[in-house]
């Protein structure tokens, strides 16, 4: 049983996805969408809740929070895939031919706050019968293999409830709330013999294992494969690459891109168009896994390779992706003046004011961890500036934050209160209550030391 803190939104999307994994569709959209309550930019909230809503098959407003998403986090590759799978979805519901086409384009990790509507979501609901008796209805037999493709690893689960309900006893008892076994076991086995009619007619990305096996193998005898199926493997890779590194196996999301990389160095250009984009993409995502595993020279090297693919092959976004990443791993081992020069070369790539307050932000802090703090407090300045220019409130906190941490190190005590007071407005702003409790003390600490600046320059 997972335990949730009040308003712990993390705790909520952990729980969503264990709801998710048990086949309960409709309480996993509810934890999602509890997470997005008091934060609609919330991206691991958002992306719960479109994955929620793609496994119920409600692939339209899936695929409106995927966008989200992807607006709000575009350097998370996730968002892109989910896009991707969503709208091969749709097609394939109204039996429309499709065509996938990979893009590479990933920015700085940044923060926007902007409304959200409520939607009206779709529920699949499996209702029993009122004559419904344990003993199931005879229905037409489905091939074991057929309906194992189509349930994957939920094909176990029904086998054991299909054995079951072969217990009587047990199928006449009932639990401490009343309710009978048998309709517990009917009702698990409905939705899964729903959701695997709903797979069979529908065949979304995630229903392909074998299909996309069968495809691989075809690949290797092969020297000519179609455009549309080297785009469809190379789509489904990287979702599995990134929902590794994501649902914390670094170790298997980096073996996997490592297989995928050795795949794609052997296909010439003819077939893959994007081969050399795509190679320095790989990279990228080699370097976050070791990244995660705290390998840190290897996560260097492997960024270190995406930035001169990306330079080789003159690719804007997959310079500044790579070289977001290289100054990541660099504040990571305390190296902040390597840190500060990677991102300081980055800084004419940066498309938005966003892009430029998230850099401005971490440049400032490597300064503040050099001690050198009067630039710190420029980068601070220069981060609220454009964090100003986009309305981004969450931002101009960060930045307000930076500057006061800069002037108490200067001890300019009058100007670290007024900015630490400008924060605390800010926090209260955007309901942050840990910022709001983590500035009063700073405000506490800043006051005692101003009065006694006061009391010593009066004795002296």
């Amino acid at each position: 049983a997972l335990k949730l803190r009040a308003g712990d939104k993390h705790c909520l999307v952990a729980r969503s996805k264990c709801y998710l994994k048990l086949g309960d569709t409709e309480n996993s959209l509810k934890d999602a969408e509890a997470s997005l309550q008091n934060d609609k930019t919330f991206s691991k909230g958002l992306y719960q809740k479109a994955e929620a809503l793609y496994t119920m098959g409600d692939f339209e407003f899936a695929l409106v929070f995927y966008h989200r998403g992807y607006r709000l986090r575009p350097e998370l590759q996730k968002f892109k895939l989910g896009i991707e799978k969503s709208q091969e979805a749709i097609v394939n519901c109204i039996g429309s031919p499709s065509s996938v086409k990979l893009e590479n384009k990933e920015d700085l990790c940044f923060i926007s706050r902007q409304a959200e509507s409520k939607k009206a979501n779709q529920k699949l609901q499996i209702k029993l019968t009122k004559d419904q008796k344990w003993t199931r209805r005879q229905e037409p037999v489905r091939n074991p293999k057929t309906e194992r493709e189509l349930l994957g690893e939920l094909y176990a689960d029904k086998a054991y409830l299909e054995k079951l309900l072969k217990d009587k006893d047990l199928m006449e008892s009932s639990t401490k709330q009343g309710i009978k076994v048998a309709d517990l076991v009917l009702s698990s086995i409905s939705y899964l013999d729903a959701r695997s009619e709903f797979w069979q007619q529908q065949k979304p990305i995630y229903a392909r294992v074998r299909e996309y096996k069968l495809r691989q193998q075809r690949w290797i005898r092969d020297k000519k494969r179609k455009p549309a199926e080297v785009a469809r493997y190379i789509v489904k890779s990287m979702e599995d690459i990134n929902m590794l590194l994501t649902g914390d196996s670094p170790e298997e999301s980096c073996k996997k891109a490592e297989r995928v990389l050795k795949t794609i160095q052997g296909w010439s250009e003819d077939e893959v168009p994007n081969k050399n984009e795509l190679i320095g993409n790989l990279h990228s995502c080699i370097g976050n896994a070791q990244l995660e595993m705290g390998q840190m020279v290897a996560a260097l090297q492997s960024h270190k390779m995406d930035l001169e693919f990306a330079r080789q092959n003159n690719l804007p976004d997959a310079i500044s992706r790579a070289l977001d990443n290289i100054g990541r791993v660099y504040a990571s081992i305390g190296k902040f003046q390597q840190a500060i020069d990677t991102w300081e070369e980055n800084i004419p790539m940066a498309k938005s004011s966003l892009e430029k307050t998230w850099l401005f932000h971490e440049i400032g802090q490597c300064y503040l961890k050099l001690n050198k703090a009067e630039a710190a407090q420029n980068y601070g300045e220069k981060s609220l500036q454009s964090a100003d220019e986009e309305g981004d409130v969450e931002w101009q906190l960060h930045a307000t934050v930076l500057m006061a941490q800069a002037q108490v190190k200067l001890k300019d005590y009058q100007s670290a209160i007024m900015s630490f007071e400008r924060a605390l407005e800010k926090a209260k702003l955007i309901h942050n209550e840990d910022a709001q409790k983590a500035i009063i003390t700073a405000l506490d600490d800043v006051s005692r030391s101003f009065i006694e600046e006061l009391n010593k320059r009066k004795e002296e």
